[in-house]
C-alpha cells in the first residue's frame, strides 16, 4: 500500500494550485481558467484522481478562483494508488479528504480563502505536488443575526476542542502510568479511556506537524505518529502510536520495554499536539467539514473494523466520532436553523437515530463501555450500522457550503 502521510485526516479536506507547464506535461491537465461562483456564491472546483494508463494523477479543472468560499469536489474515478487528498498553507495541512477508494461517489469540503498560493498534495500521484490560486481578497465579515450566530458557535467550539486535548494529555498519562507498571489489564483500560478524547477532534488537530518539519513528511506528522494504522504504515518511518501499543497488549499479551517506550513517545507527542491546537481560531465551515470528516471516518475504518485491528474496540472510536461531529453541528445549530431550518432538522432526527442504534451495542464491562466488534458482530451488523450512518451522512455534507455562503 502506499504510505499516506496521515491516516484518516481531518476533517476532510483538500486543494491545489496553478499548474505550470511542468506539471502539465507531467499528466495533471487543468482549465487555467478561473473557477466562478455558483447560484451558491461558492466557487466549484473539481479534484479528479485517476490512471491515465501509465501512472496515478490528480487534475483539477479550475487553477484558481477568487477569494471567499470555495467549494472542492473530489472523485477518484481509477488511481488505486491515491487514496487522499491534502490542501496545504504554508506547510499546515488546513483541510483533506482520505479513504477516496476508486468508484466511491464525489465528496465535498468548503473552505473560505483568502489571496494566495495553496498547496494540493496527492501522495502517490506522479504529480504529487500541485499548486491552486486565490486571487484577490476575501469580503468584508458580513454581519447580521446569521452571522453573529455562527461566528459565536465557532468561537465556543474552540473552549470544547481544548477540553478534549486536556482530556486526552490526561488520558494518555493513566495508559503511560499503567503500562509502565507493566499491568496489561490495567493498560487496556486506560486505553479504552484515552481514545475518544482524540477521535472526537481528530479533524480539527490532524494537520499539526512536529516543529521543524513538513506536512508531507510522516517523521513530524503528529496524526502519522499518534494515530497510524497498521493497515497503513510508513516504512521509513515506522510504526508509533496508540495502535503500535494496541497492537503488544492484545496481539502479544505483554508490555515491554519497547512498549513503555512507545507509550512515554504518545505522552510526549500528544502534549505537543495540545500546545498546537490549543485555542485554534475557528471559521464556521471548518465545523461543518470536520463534522462531515469524523462521518467519513466511521464509514472507512470503524465500520470495516480496521481501526482497532487487535483491540476490536471499533464501536468505542465509532460513538467518540459521531459525538464530537454532532458536537461541532450543535454549536452551529442556532444559526443553520436559521440559514435552513428543514435541514437542520433533518439532521437532528438522523443524529438521535444514529445514537438510539449505538446505544443498542453499550457494555458496561468492556474495554471504552461498548460491545467488542468481533468479526462475528461486524458480519451481522456492519451494513445496518453503514445505512445509518450515511443517512446521516447525506444531509450532513451539505452544510459548509450553506454556512460558507450564508448572508
Amino acid at each position: 500500500m502506499q504510505p499516506s502521510s496521515r491516516r484518516r485526516i481531518s476533517v476532510g479536506t483538500t486543494v491545489a494550485a496553478v499548474m505550470s507547464a511542468t506539471l502539465l506535461l507531467a499528466g495533471c491537465a487543468s482549465d487555467d481558467s478561473a473557477a466562478k461562483p455558483s447560484a451558491s456564491g461558492a466557487s466549484q472546483v473539481k479534484i479528479t484522481l485517476a490512471n491515465d494508463g501509465s501512472a496515478d494523477a490528480c487534475s483539477m479543472d479550475h487553477a484558481s478562483a477568487p477569494a471567499g468560499p470555495i467549494t472542492f469536489t473530489v472523485h477518484n474515478e481509477s488511481a488505486t494508488g491515491i487514496t487522499e487528498v491534502e490542501l496545504q498553507s504554508d506547510q499546515r495541512i488546513i483541510g483533506e479528504k482520505e479513504n477516496l477508494a476508486p468508484g466511491l461517489k464525489p465528496v465535498s469540503f468548503t473552505l473560505t480563502l483568502g489571496g494566495g498560493t495553496y498547496t494540493l498534495y496527492c501522495p502517490g500521484g506522479k504529480n504529487e505536488n500541485l499548486t491552486f490560486t486565490v486571487t484577490g481578497k476575501a469580503s468584508t465579515q458580513k454581519t447580521g443575526s446569521v452571522q453573529t450566530l455562527l461566528k459565536q458557535g465557532a468561537t465556543d467550539y474552540a473552549g470544547y476542542v481544548d477540553d478534549q486535548l486536556a482530556g486526552l494529555v490526561q488520558g494518555v498519562a493513566g495508559l503511560k502510568s499503567a503500562v509502565d507498571a507493566g499491568d496489561v489489564s490495567a493498560a487496556e483500560q486506560a486505553y479504552g479511556k484515552a481514545r475518544p478524547f482524540y477521535e472526537r477532534i481528530e479533524s480539527d488537530v490532524d494537520g499539526f506537524v512536529l516543529p521543524g518539519t513538513k506536512a508531507n513528511d510522516n517523521a513530524g506528522n503528529l496524526d502519522y505518529l499518534i494515530d497510524m494504522r497498521a493497515s497503513n504504515l510508513d516504512d521509513s518511518v515506522g510504526w508509533h502510536g496508540f495502535h503500535a501499543i494496541e497492537r503488544d497488549m492484545w496481539q502479544n499479551g505483554a508490555i515491554t520495554d519497547s512498549t513503555k517506550q512507545l507509550a512515554a513517545e504518545l505522552q510526549k507527542n500528544v502534549t505537543t499536539l495540545a500546545g498546537l491546537a490549543k485555542s485554534l481560531d475557528y471559521k464556521p465551515e471548518d465545523l461543518a467539514n470536520g463534522a462531515a470528516g469524523l462521518l467519513e471516518e466511521v464509514q472507512s475504518s470503524k465500520i470495516k473494523g480496521e481501526e482497532e485491528a487487535y483491540s476490536h474496540t471499533d464501536l468505542v472510536d465509532f460513538a467518540a466520532n459521531v459525538e464530537g461531529s454532532q458536537q461541532a453541528f450543535e454549536y452551529l445549530k442556532p444559526g443553520l436553523t436559521k440559514i435552513d431550518s428543514g435541514l437542520t432538522s433533518q439532521i437532528a432526527t438522523q443524529f438521535d437515530k444514529v445514537n438510539a442504534m449505538l446505544d443498542t451495542y453499550r457494555d458496561p464491562a468492556a474495554v471504552g463501555g461498548y460491545k467488542t466488534y468481533t468479526p462475528e458482530l461486524r458480519a451481522s451488523d456492519a451494513n445496518t450500522l453503514s445505512q445509518a450512518v450515511q443517512a446521516l451522512q447525506d444531509p450532513l455534507s451539505r452544510l459548509a457550503e450553506k454556512v460558507a455562503t450564508a448572508q
